[in-house]
């Protein structure tokens, strides 16, 4: 008997098993069109959680077009496991809910009526507890110690030193330091200009993470590396970069266990042909290449994803833009990641959604992603300030407080809760921000390829020749007829059957292949055609021109298809046609001749 289907509490992060009890939940209330399934084991053994969103009614998962959802794979960012959840939530919700009363619910209906969405809402789970523990120590990634075992011997640890919950800044009176209080926000540490010399009775500071220091010498700091310095994202395989050029990447691709249960998963159903990953922070949607500049892509699928990114900038609000040109923490550097391996190797859409922006939310506007951090003006700061008190209750920027380090001595701690209120929104701002996403999230998948039957028939084309009582298979020869079979296919999606040119390129996506089937005492034999056929590849119903253009479209029903066979059998015969095409799904037929 179904459960009620339980409301996530979106303004707050979940640990591992209370994130498992709420999936369980929500699959009991929904059997229909939920099913849970643990895709591998985290480093620690966790599960590693993805739900199957279908209508099992309309046929199995892997006989449909597939959408791929993932979230958290980094540790503290913890919004993006939310994301998941609240579309999880609202797929179960509106599924088979009355249209006209609930919006959204046709586009939900018909989605897992004719499609399939995989929800992964954590890829990091040990990453996550650590994030989520009462004193949290901020990693990237995951929790094995990458490059080395051991731990530390000496240099600052960042970590909750004071046992507050939360990781801030260390601020330490030093004449040499290169920070100094705002004039007239004294709260706000901004840095000295060149040349700056200290105002009578003023003191510089020196800013440190906040931390615990092993082996001090009273004199250097330098703060350690995580001693798990893993980045799941950069261990993905297509693209993959050594640790000396891409830190993080790991020993191999798909060497950790967490990159290789997705991997294994996703390669094994290749009906997946598009595909959302949730991070945070910046507040912007992220598109391929990496790797290479847009110049550089095939041009088809550029349009393909320049059109589709301005569908999610007008749904969502966020802007998107291309990470080779818009979004690198160095200019002479390039990040590979999973959008790399899911477009460049495997020819499917991908895009990267960085949650939430404290700058937006502030008032700051026009700013550079990356290159803000590196450089902005002071105003900017004092907006943030601004916006910590009014919309957070002061909890965003923490008042400065002494405290006595066990190896620095007097110190003050305070700045910004970095993990609560920038890494992730405030608790008050949570399912705002990730109610922004399902509306293009269902766009894209229902733009999903999807293989539909146009007509099957069969037509009895006379006697079978040279019927005058001869046998032939223990039936006379009369009892045989001729017969035409026909199976005419369409795409009824808007993408192409194999979704990019890309993955054509790279053999990812193949093209229409229909097939015939007869029971084997069956005495039927082909006289035209072949067991299996094999097709051309379907377009979708995008536009390829505009119909102003000089020159017409050529291939004007490039979405259909039709195979044909010519075999002699005896009517009542029972036949099976199946049609599968690059990641469009799979349709089936069944046929009596006569």
């Amino acid at each position: 008997m179904p459960t009620a289907l339980p409301t996530p509490d979106f303004s707050r992060f979940y640990r591992h098993d209370e994130l498992t009890a709420l999936l369980r939940r929500t699959v009991e209330a929904r059997p229909d069109i939920l099913r849970l399934e643990s895709i591998g084991r985290s480093h620690e053994g966790r599960d590693l959680w993805l739900v199957v969103a279908t209508n099992a009614a309309t046929g199995a998962d892997t006989d449909k077009p597939a959408f791929w959802v993932d979230g958290n794979i980094h540790a503290a960012e913890l919004t993006a496991s939310t994301a998941v959840l609240y579309w999880l939530h609202r797929l179960a919700a509106l599924h088979g809910a009355d249209p006209a009363a609930t919006p959204g619910a046709r586009e939900v209906t018909e989605l897992l009526d004719t499609r399939c969405v995989y929800l992964v809402p954590r890829l990091n789970p040990d990453g996550a507890e650590l994030a989520l523990a009462e004193r949290p120590r901020h990693i990237r990634s995951g929790t094995r110690p990458w490059p080395y075992d051991e731990a530390p011997v000496d240099g600052l640890t960042i970590e909750d030193v004071d046992g507050d919950g939360r990781i801030l800044t260390m601020r330490v009176p030093d004449p040499h330091g290169g920070w100094r209080r705002h004039p007239q926000e004294p709260r706000l540490m901004v840095a000295r200009e060149p040349g700056e010399l200290p105002a009578p009775g003023e003191t510089f500071y020196r800013l440190l993470p906040e931390g615990r220091l092993t082996h001090f010498d009273g004199l250097t700091v330098r703060a350690n590396p995580d001693r798990e310095g893993l980045d799941f994202n950069r261990n993905f395989p297509s693209l993959w970069r050594q640790e000396h050029e891409q830190l993080g990447a790991g020993p191999y691709p798909a060497s950790e266990p967490e990159v290789r249960a997705m991997v294994d998963f996703v390669v094994r159903h290749p009906n997946i042909g598009a595909a959302v990953s949730f991070h945070t922070h910046s507040g912007v949607i992220l598109r391929p290449m990496g790797t290479e500049p847009d110049e550089a892509m095939i041009p088809e699928d550029l349009w393909l994803y320049q059109r589709l990114s301005k569908l999610g900038e007008r749904l969502t609000g966020y802007p998107a833009i291309n990470i080779f040109h818009d979004f690198k923490y160095h200019p002479k550097s390039v990040l590979t990641g999973t959008q790399d391996w899911f477009y460049e190797h495997l020819g499917a859409l991908f895009w990267t959604v960085e949650l939430w922006s404290p700058n937006r939310e502030a008032g700051i506007e026009g700013y550079k992603w990356i290159e803000w951090y590196r450089d902005h003006p002071v105003e900017d700061d004092l907006k943030l300030l601004r916006w910590s008190d009014s919309q957070c209750e002061g909890r965003a920027f923490v008042d400065w407080r002494p405290f006595e380090h066990p190896q620095l001595g007097p110190v003050e701690i305070g700045g910004w809760d970095k993990m609560n209120f920038w890494r992730n929104p405030p608790p008050a701002l949570r399912e705002r921000e990730v109610a922004r996403f399902p509306a293009w999230l269902e766009a894209l998948a229902l733009s999903l390829p999807r293989l539909v039957v146009l007509d099957a028939r069969t037509e009895a084309l006379g006697p079978a020749r040279g019927s005058g009582g001869v046998p032939h298979d223990g039936l006379p020869r009369d009892a045989l007829a001729r017969w035409r079979v026909r199976l005419d296919v369409g795409n009824a999606g808007y993408l192409a059957a194999a979704v990019t040119r890309r993955a054509v390129e790279r053999k990812q996506a193949r093209a229409l292949v229909c097939e015939l089937e007869w029971p084997a005492d069956a005495p039927v034999r082909l006289l035209g055609g072949s067991p299996r056929l094999e097709g051309p590849q379907l377009e979708g119903h995008a536009p390829k021109t505009s119909p102003l253009a000089f020159l017409p479209q050529r291939e004007l029903t490039a979405d259909r298809a039709r195979a044909e066979w010519l075999l002699e059998a005896p009517a009542g015969t029972e036949l099976l046609l199946r049609a599968r095409a690059g990641r469009a799904g799979t349709v089936t037929v069944r046929l009596r001749l006569g």
